[in-house]
């Protein structure tokens, strides 16, 4: 990144006029009109299940647990798909992801890399080479909304892009509070196994489970509507990790929906904590 590089302190503010960068990180090819506003399927809450499924339930989290905490980091091409209720993008990416919190896309155009967003540090930076621009703010839940539509703080979009559980360890250590089978898809006689935990605020989890294989992760707020539904499939043996090429992620509550099909990803590879840092050394640092 060239030392030249500008910051716009201002484009960070609430108010920003700049509704162009609403989608930056995973709009940065073609927008067009949607059709429709996107809602996930329609699924009921979880009863009380007999012994015997909790039981299995508690293999299936106990194996979950095992694989999350082998999930260290991923780097992968991918295509991603964007629908919201104005507008659809679709493009080419490079994701790179490192737990806990650290995430970059570049967003790919015909002629190179059109825009780079990374999170590291608890900041958020977007880097324009075309204009040769960085901006900075916050990274947080609101403000990853506003930059790139999805509404989780850095450490759950890092989780949702590595296809892991949220919270896996503390879940298998407890029976869930109900069980039951949902159809996998409305096309599809096929069904999950799907768990619920509640939290300590109120909210519950949900995670389903086909094949042995985490299928979706799900959560409800306190009034038992869809915060996000995040399903997985397409699984590959990586270096015996068994890791999805596809994550589709449905956000009731932002009519939106994301999907990303994932080219060759590699899994747990070492990355330097400077990929996440988009400021060339001995640049000013503004806000």
């Amino acid at each position: 990144m060239p030392r030249g590089i500008k910051a716009d302190p201002a484009a960070i503010s609430v108010g920003m006029p700049r509704a162009g960068l609403a989608i930056v990180l995973f709009a940065a090819a073609v927008l067009l009109p949607a059709c429709a506003s996107i809602a996930p399927p329609a699924s009921k809450l979880p009863v009380a299940a007999p012994v015997g499924q909790t039981a299995a339930l508690g293999a299936l989290t106990a194996r979950l647990a095992e694989r999350d905490r082998a999930l260290t980091s991923m780097r992968t091409a991918a295509i991603m798909s964007y629908t919201a209720p104005d507008r659809h993008a679709k493009a080419r990416e490079n994701i790179t992801v490192s737990r806990p919190a650290s995430l970059r896309v570049e967003a790919m155009s015909p002629f190179g890399v059109a825009l780079i967003v990374a999170t590291h540090g608890g900041e958020l930076e977007i880097f324009e080479p075309s204009k040769n621009k960085l901006i900075r703010a916050a990274a947080t839940a609101e403000t990853l909304d506003r930059f790139v539509q999805i509404p989780m703080a850095p450490a759950d979009a890092v989780t949702l892009l590595l296809g892991i559980a949220p919270d896996s360890e503390p879940i298998a250590a407890r029976a869930p509070a109900a069980v039951t089978a949902e159809n996998i898809d409305a096309t599809s006689d096929a069904t999950m196994t799907i768990g619920a935990w509640p939290a300590a605020d109120g909210t519950m989890r949900e995670l389903g489970f086909v094949d042995g294989n985490l299928a979706m992760v799900r959560r409800r707020n306190l009034v038992g509507a869809i915060v996000y539904e995040v399903r997985y499939r397409d699984y590959h043996d990586i270096g015996g990790v068994m890791f999805p090429y596809v994550v589709e992620a449905d956000f009731p509550l932002a009519h939106s929906h994301l999907t990303f099909n994932y080219d060759r990803p590699i899994v747990n590879g070492q990355i330097p904590a400077s990929v996440f840092d988009l400021t060339p050394p001995g640049a000013a640092s503004g806000r």
